[in-house]
């Protein structure tokens, strides 16, 4: 089962090993690790996307990974109402025969290509795992080159 995990935690040398040594000791794997400062200078959010087998080895975890020191807070969010996005960027061959076709392929997605050469062609498209997932099935007939994605990140929505 996926879940997605937040964690605010301070912004200092050897946070993120911690983190995740705690994770490859109890053998979770990991889809996507996203790590970035927050609104405070001093701050970084953490967001994993983990796959578990049960809720309550991702509750273990969770209580496991607020011990640790700089750890400000954990949240398993994936229950709660959330924001969740993700970037992709998808090198695709594009001759010049087909190009008017995929971009009319990547409009539903609201993608934007943000290069071009002379035979392919380089797409940047934000949403949801599902909605990137969904987006690369689309372009992959056309000949994926290259594929780069950033993994979830996220928060919990205002109340």
């Amino acid at each position: 089962m996926r879940r997605i995990v937040t964690a605010t935690v301070n912004n200092t040398s050897g946070v993120l090993n911690r983190f995740s040594g705690v994770l490859s000791r109890r053998q979770v794997n990991i889809e996507s690790i996203s790590v970035g400062h927050t609104e405070q200078n001093h701050t970084s959010r953490i967001t994993i996307v983990i796959q578990v087998d049960h809720l309550a080895e991702a509750e273990q975890v969770t209580k496991q990974l607020n011990k640790l020191i700089d750890v400000i807070k954990v949240s398993d969010i994936t229950d709660e109402s959330h924001v969740e996005r993700e970037l992709a960027l998808v090198k695709v061959n594009a001759p010049a025969a087909v190009r008017a076709e995929i971009f009319s392929m990547i409009e539903p997605f609201r993608a934007n290509v943000i290069d071009v050469s002379s035979k392919t062609i380089v797409i940047q498209v934000v949403g949801t795992s599902e909605k990137i997932q969904a987006f690369v099935e689309v372009v992959a007939p056309y000949g994926i080159k290259q594929l780069a994605r950033t993994g979830a990140t996220g928060f919990t929505r205002g109340h």
